[in-house]
C-alpha cells in the first residue's frame, strides 16, 4: 500500500471509497425516497462534502491523500483549512476505506500520513468530530481540556483536537469548521 496526494483523476473512485465507507449507515434510510431519488441523491453526504470542499477556499491539495493498493484507491483522507478564534488550524474529514479493506490498517496508516504531513507543515492543531474510542490512539483528546470548543454545541461530546509540533497554549476559543461542513 502506498500512501500519496490526491490527483485530479482520482475524483471518482474518492468518491467510491467514501460511498462504501458510508454508504452502510445510510442504508436504513426510507427505501420509498431513495427509490424516486437519483444516484447522487441518495450517496452519503460524505461524498457531496469532498465535492464542496475541493471548490472552497478552505481547501488544501497538498493535505489530500489516497491510499493505493495495486493502482487502485482504497482509503481516502484530507485536511482542510479551519480556525480557532483568529488562529488557522486544521479540520480533519471526511476518512474513508473501502468496505472490503477496513481493518486492515488503512485508516491508521491515512490517520499517521495526514497527522505528519500536517506537522511537517507547522500547522499547530487538528480538529475533528468523531468516535471516543478510536480517534485517541492518535493522541487526539476532547478538545475541550485544551480550552477549545466547537461552534456547534451539540458536537462538544465528540469534538477532539491533536496537538502538533507548532502548537500553542494561546489557541483557545471556538472552532469553526470550512463552510461546506455546514451545508450537510
Amino acid at each position: 500500500m502506498l500512501i500519496r496526494r490526491e490527483r485530479a483523476d482520482d475524483a471518482a473512485a474518492i468518491a467510491a471509497v467514501h460511498r462504501s465507507a458510508f454508504g452502510p449507515q445510510y442504508a436504513n434510510a426510507d427505501r420509498e425516497t431513495a427509490e424516486l431519488a437519483d444516484d447522487s441523491a441518495a450517496d452519503p453526504p460524505e461524498v457531496d462534502l469532498i465535492t464542496r470542499l475541493r471548490s472552497d477556499s478552505g481547501w488544501i491539495p497538498t493535505l489530500s491523500m489516497v491510499a493505493v493498493e495495486h493502482d487502485s484507491v482504497i482509503g481516502h483522507v484530507c485536511l482542510t483549512r479551519a480556525g480557532v478564534g483568529p488562529f488557522p488550524v486544521l479540520a480533519l474529514g471526511p476518512i474513508g476505506v473501502l468496505a472490503e479493506h477496513q481493518g486492515n490498517g488503512v485508516g491508521a496508516a491515512l490517520m499517521h500520513a495526514a497527522i505528519g504531513a500536517a506537522d511537517a507543515l507547522d500547522e499547530p492543531l487538528i480538529g475533528l468530530l468523531g468516535h471516543l474510542d478510536y480517534y485517541p490512539q492518535f493522541g487526539f483528546l476532547p478538545a475541550a481540556r485544551l480550552g477549545i470548543t466547537p461552534d456547534e454545541p451539540a458536537w462538544v461530546s465528540h469534538f477532539q483536537v491533536r496537538t502538533l509540533s507548532a502548537y500553542d497554549s494561546q489557541i483557545t476559543g471556538e472552532f469553526r469548521y470550512a463552510e461546506p461542513f455546514y451545508e450537510l
